[in-house]
């Protein structure tokens, strides 16, 4: 190892999906005994980078250099030999075993026949986990422990596997606050053992409180480097969107002028709703003839409160009403009876990729078709009016959804509910991953659809959408509703200062 190297160093990096650059010739140092921040917008690419450092990606051009040498992990098992360990936002706990089987999940202590010593797994789980300031009974089933305590387990995991390089992405995201300060007391005593830390979060005050150097990154580069002492969140944010330096990259305006309709009728409404850790005493009111922006980070609690308002989760509390009528929603079925349509953030879990456009169309109206035969050409009718009306391309009601690209994808799902059609429209992230001209579309769609009166909820995490789409804007931070935007011009500055 050369004296004074970094522990990581990536040089001239550039990695595509698809032929969409996530990121453009990055450089990024991480020193030993470092906790490093990393921030930037949804798909700037912080998180494609350190998947490639942790090497969930192989394929990808420029130089990555670990203690001074070059390397190249093909694979995360590569990485964590080398003592590289990520621990992702979504965890991957086994939640049906015990504390100290998931630390050393596949790796469990074994004697010379094989056999798992199970009192000596217990036993160096705990004192890994004292170790981290932790007191867990290592024979607890982790499913049962909270949110916070099970990050803490997979960290331990990570450190057992020899990780002196860890990497958390959005790893205060579910946390609450006491949880918040336990994770950085662990994170501070690592770094001063040696490890090195690289923390990604669209959280600014957590990344300044714990981090010694912070990153920008904006449209796949990286955009700054600097000790976070030396910056504050104003700043971070002005880098992160660019606001004084260049246009935003996207075809949105920078500031919104939001006018809400206040004296259309109250077609949802929903008061005091609370669902265990994902949020807690939300209140909303959604007009006819409205969209209602629901804005905040990823793990903010909007992505359960919308699956909620359509009957896929029960909430713990509240009262739910529909054109001023208190509701019970048991199920999806339910709430589909009461005129609510719901298109989630998924493409793939809302559509039949393998069937026809027109098949894919009418699945929400055959009841009304025919109750006992299918009617083809029916279908095929109410599909060819809504490719009209969306623009679906190829206007072919006969192609396959499975061919379509993800703009018209997301259009076919709007297609399947607007043939119901519905009272309220929710719609969970209905722009990610898509091109700008793709965008422009679903926003011309969605505004069309408020000027016919329809009642709309837009749930998103990339501040451009709810801006181009919003009369409203509520923002969720932590489970919590914690601003609302309204009668006011707003710019994405505030909206990320709120969130």
């Amino acid at each position: 190892m050369e004296r004074g190297a970094p522990v990581i160093e990536l040089l001239g990096v550039s990695k595509s999906f698809g032929g969409v650059a996530a990121l453009r010739d990055v450089g990024f140092v991480l020193e030993a005994g470092e906790i490093h921040g990393l921030v930037g917008e949804n798909g700037a690419g912080k998180s494609t980078l350190m998947k490639i450092i942790a090497g969930v990606h192989g394929d990808y051009v420029g130089e990555l250099r670990l203690d001074g040498r070059e390397t190249r992990f093909r694979s995360a098992r590569d990485a964590l030999a080398a003592g590289v360990g990520m621990v992702h936002q979504e965890l991957s706990i086994a939640p049906d075993l015990t504390v100290a089987e998931n630390v050393f999940l596949g790796t469990q202590p074994v004697n010379k026949a094989g056999i798992v010593q199970w009192r000596r797994m217990a036993e160096e789980a705990r004192r890994l986990l004292a170790g981290l300031g932790l007191d867990i009974d290592p024979q607890a089933r982790i499913g049962d422990l909270p949110i916070g305590l099970q990050q803490m387990v997979e960290i331990a995991r990570v450190l057992f596997s020899g990780a002196r390089i860890i990497i958390l992405d959005e790893p205060t995201s579910a946390l609450s606050p006491p949880e918040v300060e336990r994770l950085f007391s662990v994170l501070r005593r690592l770094r001063d053992d040696g490890r090195s830390i690289v923390f990604i979060s669209h959280f600014l005050d957590d990344i300044l409180r714990v981090s010694d150097t912070v990153t920008v990154f904006r449209n796949g580069r990286r955009i700054a480097t600097s000790p976070a002492r030396e910056t504050h969140k104003a700043a971070l944010i002005e880098r992160m969107i660019g606001a004084g330096h260049e246009e935003l990259g996207e075809s949105y305006r920078a500031d919104i002028r939001l006018d809400s309709a206040s004296a259309a009728p109250a077609m949802l409404q929903a008061s005091g709703l609370s669902l265990g850790r994902a949020y807690r005493d939300v209140s909303l009111e959604l007009r006819a003839g409205e969209v209602l922006g629901l804005y905040g980070f990823m793990g903010c609690g909007q992505i359960e409160l919308v699956r909620t308002l359509f009957g896929k989760l029960q909430p713990d509390g509240g009262v739910l009403r529909v054109s001023g009528r208190e509701i019970q929603l048991a199920s999806t079925s339910a709430a589909r009876r009461a005129g609510i349509a719901f298109v989630p953030e998924s493409r793939r879990s809302m559509l039949f990729h393998a069937e026809p456009l027109y098949k894919n169309t009418s699945v929400s109206t055959l009841e009304r078709i025919s109750r006992f035969f299918l009617k083809p050409a029916r279908e095929r009718e109410i599909a060819r009016a809504q490719i009209d009306k969306l623009q679906i391309r190829p206007p072919r009601a006969d192609a396959l959804v499975g061919s379509l690209s993800g703009g018209n994808q997301q259009k076919v799902g709007l297609a399947k509910w607007l043939s119901f059609p519905p009272k309220v429209l929710i719609l969970s992230e209905p722009t990610r991953g898509m091109d700008v001209g793709a965008k422009e579309d679903v926003v011309r769609i969605v505004r069309g659809l408020r000027d016919e009166g329809l009642a709309i909820l837009v749930a998103s995490t990339e501040p451009e959408t709810v801006l181009s789409l919003a009369d409203r804007v509520m923002v969720m931070k932590k489970g919590v509703v914690v601003r609302e935007f309204k009668n006011e011009v707003i710019s994405k500055d505030r909206l990320l200062e709120a969130a």
